[in-house]
């Protein structure tokens, strides 16, 4: 008998694939009618922040726009908020119920700053907070670790970026992005088998760039949530400026690194970290890298840097499931978490 978590994995494509039906014009109408801004703010939790980290690449890289994380318990706290001159301000929350989250836009508004809710409840506080909603029409998430969500959250924030764009190309890759991401499911059935070896393992390192930094702290929070190892992500350069010093004989890390820009770096640091004796976990769609994995983990064959961490994330949620599964853990009802998380 399928989990819950895993019916919502395998659902992703479909629910892609009707969220770019749904909101592609939309979120059009909506880059239209935005006011001049200089910069970005998004306000955001857990997965949802993981999917605003992405935000700071995909906005940057093919719009222009320089993204910040903002810092609710300013707001919430510390009653400072920052100034917002020239800001254009963002929620995300798949159920828009975050209080710090809804007083980062009610306190934009106030200042005559838009504001822009993305959430899969259009009827939330987040959403009556916000000048512009764009909803994820994923349907209620029913297990507890988000993952249809985030997906869908991350394919708004691509939408918007190709729009910023002006390229007619990155709206046309987007129209593959459902067959990549099922290319990719078609791929990864063994991690079944593979999660089992992974079943004592108590820590392990997660490592991604670029575009994909963002895929190792939603693979590193997938894995703490639901398999109750202490998981801890970084990018291939901050890695190399210390954490490297804990790599010993049978460390388990992981790399995200699909082809693109940041591949070669991944790659390099792949064969040193190969040297000092780590077990190698890979996400990649291209041969070489994954033949220097113990587990590979493989993607779609073809698609753009910019688009993988939508697929990319996809091997690390089923991992996370099966090795769950593996230790004789619900990976519907992991410990201590709730499916709304309310901070102040």
């Amino acid at each position: 008998m399928s989990s819950l978590l895993e019916e919502e994995i395998l659902s992703q494509p479909a629910l892609i694939s009707r969220l770019l039906e749904r909101e592609t014009e939309h979120i059009a109408a909506i880059a239209a009618q935005l006011p001049p801004f200089n910069y970005v703010m998004i306000a955001a939790r857990g997965s949802s922040d993981h999917a605003a980290l992405y935000a700071t690449y995909a906005w940057a890289a093919l719009g222009g726009y320089p993204v910040a994380l903002a810092t609710p318990s300013l707001y919430t706290l510390y009653g400072s908020p920052p100034r917002l001159d020239g800001a254009l301000v963002i929620g995300i929350s798949q159920s828009g119920q975050s209080p710090d989250i809804v007083a980062v836009l009610e306190a934009a508004r106030k200042h005559g700053r838009p504001t822009l809710a993305i959430t899969n409840d259009g009827a939330s506080p987040l959403a009556a907070a916000a000048d512009h909603v764009v909803e994820l029409h994923v349907g209620a998430e029913q297990s507890v670790a988000a993952t249809k969500t985030y997906t869908a959250q991350l394919s708004v924030l691509a939408i918007f970026a190709a729009h910023l764009s002006g390229q007619q190309e990155r709206l046309n890759e987007l129209k593959r992005l459902p067959e990549w991401m099922a290319d990719t499911l078609g791929h990864i059935q063994p991690v079944a088998g593979q999660a089992e070896r992974y079943r004592y393992m108590t820590s392990c390192s997660i490592i991604g760039r670029g575009f994909n930094y963002a895929t190792s702290f939603e693979l590193a929070l997938k894995l703490k949530e639901l398999t109750y190892v202490m998981s801890t992500a970084y990018s291939s350069a901050d890695f190399r400026h210390g954490p490297i010093a804990t790599v010993e004989a049978g460390s388990p890390v992981i790399l995200v690194m699909p082809s693109g820009k940041a591949h070669d770096d991944l790659h390099d640091l792949a064969l040193e970290l190969q040297l000092r004796g780590a077990e190698l976990l890979v996400i990649s769609n291209v041969s070489a890298a994954l033949e220097l994995a113990r587990t590979p983990l493989p993607l779609a064959v073809s698609m753009p840097e910019w688009l993988s961490p939508i697929p990319a994330i996809i091997p690390g949620q089923m991992l996370a499931l099966h090795l769950a599964l593996a230790k004789g853990l619900d990976p519907d009802l992991p410990r201590g978490l709730q499916k709304v998380t309310r901070t102040t």
